[in-house]
């Protein structure tokens, strides 16, 4: 990471601390923000990055969960092989999509931690003004934000509603497999897995819906004066 210019160097180190603490440490979030707010970052400027990174884990996911859907197929279509072997392969594919997931859910909660601070901030500052004609426009730049927000949000948890539903069923079967190491308990998942992938494909819609939402979100955050 290449120093700016204009950031003190004691600024500058501060600032690579903080961007490498994990995200979604509700009890750290409050000094987080405070501080990144004194070295010139603004919990809109928070709030933004944030919706990028739920959105990028989004976009992993959904990856991750086709890329896991097609393994299984992969595996149930073949005939023959060691078990145990094929067992482990697919409780480790099933393992990095629900890693995926809890990705998911933890970015989404960053993004409510900071848009909840972000919008008590931005109501109490509307008391500060003197002017009745610019508070009116900040009040009305509020409600259109959070309006914008709440979109955003409900498209981020219609999509994350819906991982669940696809992957317990696979749980389930992985499951089963653990201990019935044969050839039938690998044949009964064909008939699970043509329902799952209904499922996946409406989870791709919703999570493809969640993340244009997002970009939505952005580009009007980065295109409004802070």
């Amino acid at each position: 990471m290449r120093r700016p210019a204009e950031v003190p160097m004691s600024k500058f180190f501060m600032m690579v601390i903080l961007l490498a603490v994990p995200l979604g440490l509700s009890a750290c979030d409050t000094v987080y923000m405070a501080t990144m707010d004194k070295i010139g970052y603004a919990k809109r400027d928070i709030l933004s990055s944030r919706v990028k990174s739920a959105r990028d884990a989004q976009e992993d996911a959904k990856k991750d969960i086709q890329s896991t859907l097609e393994k299984f197929g992969n595996v149930v279509s073949y005939q023959g092989g060691d078990l145990e072997a094929t067992y482990k392969k697919l409780s480790g594919e099933l393992e990095s999509s629900e890693d995926s997931t809890e990705t998911v859910r933890k970015r989404i909660r960053d993004v409510e931690s900071v848009a909840d601070a972000l919008f008590s901030e931005w109501d109490t500052e509307l008391g500060q003004y003197s002017s009745a004609d610019l508070r009116r426009k900040s009040e009305s730049k509020l409600s259109q934000t959070k309006s914008r927000y709440k979109e955003m949000l409900g498209a981020m948890n219609r999509a994350e509603q819906r991982i669940d539903p696809v992957l317990k069923p696979l749980r389930d079967q992985v499951l089963y497999l653990k201990h019935n190491l044969n050839a039938r308990a690998l044949a009964a998942m064909k008939g699970e897995l043509m329902k799952v992938d209904a499922q996946v494909d409406r989870l791709v819609r919703e999570m493809n819906r969640s993340i244009a939402e997002a970009d939505k979100f952005i580009q009007a955050m980065e295109k409004e004066p802070a």
